[in-house]
């Protein structure tokens, strides 16, 4: 190889190594505040508000919360014993007075459900 082959070889690969490096920036640095994404994600919360990180956003979304069932049910298929274990440290109590209260106002909510008791 000349020296003009080897220094085209060595800008092409710098070139490759520039492109890769501002798509892995672009895939790791978080979005930018004011985008259409990130507030159709937070449900309008793009201003700061609780809760600020994608995961905790994730979690709170209802595909996190489908997400989590998933979790929650396999574990129990595979490992009953240590999902039990699990459950009993949790505070059941105040987790079922929550979801039962969160079950109530989304059945008040409901139109027609409204529809019915008139």
């Amino acid at each position: 190889m000349t020296g003009i082959d080897t220094d085209t070889a060595r800008n092409e690969t710098l070139a490759r190594l520039a492109a890769s490096r501002a798509e892995i920036r672009r895939i790791l640095e978080p979005p930018p505040r004011g985008s259409s994404a990130d507030s159709l994600d937070s449900g309008g919360s793009a201003t700061g508000g609780f809760p600020r990180s994608r995961t905790m956003r994730m979690l709170l979304s209802s595909r996190g919360a489908g997400t989590v069932g998933a979790v929650a049910f396999g574990l129990v298929v595979a490992r009953p014993a240590l999902a039990f274990r699990l459950l009993r440290m949790l505070p059941t109590g105040a987790i079922g007075r929550m979801l039962l209260a969160k079950a109530i106002w989304a059945l008040r909510s409901n139109p027609r459900s409204q529809s019915k008791r008139e």
